[in-house]
């Protein structure tokens, strides 16, 4: 067991997740600095869910890491880790999932009095969150009662009142509006430096990946530079060329496999054509008296025209 860094308030080693027989993390290591927005970037089914999870304790790698405050997660027991979540953790999925027999205030405080707080302590910071969110107005409503971007905010406010040391926010702003998507974006990152959180951030959306300090990118479980995505220019430079470099080898194939220039076929079938045209004229004449002229002209060769006239006018006289 090697311990991790000491600038690294999360850190994961060579982590390998299997779901149903396949893959959803190989051989995955990162470390998360202290107050940090880390965004985990990918397309859906790369395993940014699954590394969340690993990372906050909910979910145990079959192989591998994963370590808090330089204290290993991944030896505690299930008790220890759901006191580590409801302590140090805070977390935001891409769905909200709310007390439904709760106001919103209380949803949001409920956190706090886990903790100990009391009721005259958690409704002020619970209020502060909400009116932050610009939902302060929804405080005494059930989750029934509100839009569905409501609750999503009403959900946020709940991970950021208890000003976790770690915050994970699984694709936070998915059910939003563009105008909502914007201010909880905003009102999670301006908490996040203001209190020092360090935010771990799923996302496939580049321009939320933006606004985090740092990226790391999955496909297909691995943890990769760069995606490149089918049908990119280079791609198409690449085929284009192939095929104007193999349609010259065809040819040139082709000319191999005859074993005789294209000039010298074209003659050997003129000369075998004009001497079976001879033939038959000859043999015609003879017999029947008769020439096929029309034939004759359109296989003798032009050297040869005058002589076949000639005979075929010859013929026409015996015959009358």
């Amino acid at each position: 067991m090697v311990a991790p860094p000491d600038n690294d308030v999360l850190w994961a080693r060579a982590l390998h997740v299997t779901h149903n027989g396949s893959p959803a993390l190989t051989g995955v290591s990162l470390g998360v600095r202290e107050g940090e927005i880390l965004a985990v970037t990918g397309p859906r089914g790369s395993g940014k869910t699954t590394l969340l999870q690993c990372l906050s304790g909910q979910l145990l790698a079959q192989q591998g890491e994963v370590w808090f405050n330089s204290t290993p997660v991944h030896t505690m027991g299930p008790l220890v880790r759901e006191r580590l979540r409801r302590d140090r953790f805070g977390w935001i999925d891409p769905e909200p999932h709310l007390v439904p027999e709760l106001t919103a205030w209380e949803n949001v405080a409920l956190p706090m009095m886990l903790r100990g707080s009391s009721h005259r302590v958690s409704k002020p910071a619970a209020q502060e969150w909400l009116d932050r969110l610009d939902i302060g107005g929804c405080a005494r409503k059930r989750p029934h009662a509100l839009r569905q971007s409501e609750r999503q905010r009403v959900a946020i406010a709940r991970a950021l009142v208890t000003t976790p040391s770690v915050l994970f926010a699984d694709e936070p702003t998915a059910p939003l509006h563009r105008a909502d998507h914007t201010l909880a974006l905003r009102t999670l990152t301006t908490a996040a430096r203001s209190h020092g959180i360090t935010v771990v951030l799923a996302t496939y959306d580049p321009e939320v990946a933006a606004l985090a300090d740092r990226t790391v990118t999955l496909l297909d479980g691995r943890r990769v530079n760069t995606v490149h995505l089918p049908g990119s220019e280079g791609g198409a430079d690449a085929s284009g060329g192939a095929a104007r470099t193999t349609a010259p080898r065809t040819a040139a194939a082709a000319a191999d496999a005859s074993g005789t220039p294209g000039t010298t076929s074209t003659t050997s079938t003129t000369s075998t054509t004009s001497t079976a045209a001879a033939t038959n004229t000859t043999a015609a004449t003879s017999t029947a008296g008769t020439t096929n002229t029309t034939g004759t002209t359109a296989t003798t060769p032009a050297g040869a025209s005058t002589s076949a006239q000639t005979e075929g006018r010859a013929a026409c006289s015996l015959s009358v």
